[in-house]
């Protein structure tokens, strides 16, 4: 669940002209979370990269028409998109030239799904590094570059304190969390203080979300607290 809504809001525009292929890819990366685009040529991808923006392009090289070497070449003309283009053949002299004409990355066909995900989250950390530090959870979005919390479009105005707690809470939401859980994992090991002082941070994170009813964060008499997205 956590990896799926961190991939919400990237785009990847897929480009390969068996549409078995393209099917494929497709279902699997929207069930990740991605936004995805397909395109069966590759004037069709040029096109389409000007209109949508997307974040990567997975470029298949031999295409009819217009192969994938040279679409890889019009789109570095267009925008610093990431690229990793897919072919059949193991020939060393494709490979650099995918990667003189400003490819990212380049993977031979058959590969696994899995190796696929781990290339476009690598490419998506070198160009869009505030795109991984975003995770959508129900009505939260939390932003860790930036330390802030939106709830249901709202940014919340959050201490430091109050943005570990309430990213604690969301990020493990469902389960039923103890003081002791959440003095730990919050304050710390070696915090001192009273546990009270959860009760005093739950109280003021409730009024922020305006939690009159208690029916965001939940209280468990004598188990602790638990976050419901409503």
């Amino acid at each position: 669940m956590k990896e799926m809504s961190q991939n919400k809001g990237i785009k990847i525009l897929l480009v390969d002209d068996e549409p078995t292929i393209l099917q494929f890819l497709e279902m699997g990366l929207e069930n990740e979370g991605f936004q995805v685009l397909t395109a069966q040529d590759g004037m069709t991808a040029v096109t389409m990269v000007k209109e949508h923006q997307p974040h990567v392009v997975i470029l298949d090289v031999m295409m009819p028409g217009m192969d994938g070497f040279e679409v890889c070449r019009m789109l570095k003309k267009i925008q610093n998109v990431a690229t990793i283009m897919l072919t059949a053949r193991e020939d060393v002299e494709d490979r650099v030239k995918g990667l003189t004409l400003g490819a990212d990355d380049y993977m031979i066909k058959p590969f696994s799904f899995e190796e696929l995900l781990a290339r476009i989250h690598a490419r998506i950390r070198n160009h869009y590094p505030h795109l991984l530090s975003k995770v959508h959870l129900g009505p939260f979005q939390i932003d860790d570059r930036r330390k802030e919390i939106t709830y249901e479009d709202t940014l919340l105005e959050l201490s430091p304190t109050e943005y570990s707690l309430l990213k604690y809470l969301v990020t493990n939401h469902g389960l039923v969390l103890s003081k002791p859980m959440i003095l730990d994992n919050v304050w710390g090991y070696d915090f001192g203080g009273e546990e009270n002082i959860v009760e005093v941070y739950i109280r003021s994170l409730r009024d922020k979300l305006n939690d009159r009813q208690h029916r965001i964060i939940r209280t468990l008499r004598g188990a602790g607290y638990r976050v419901d997205f409503v």
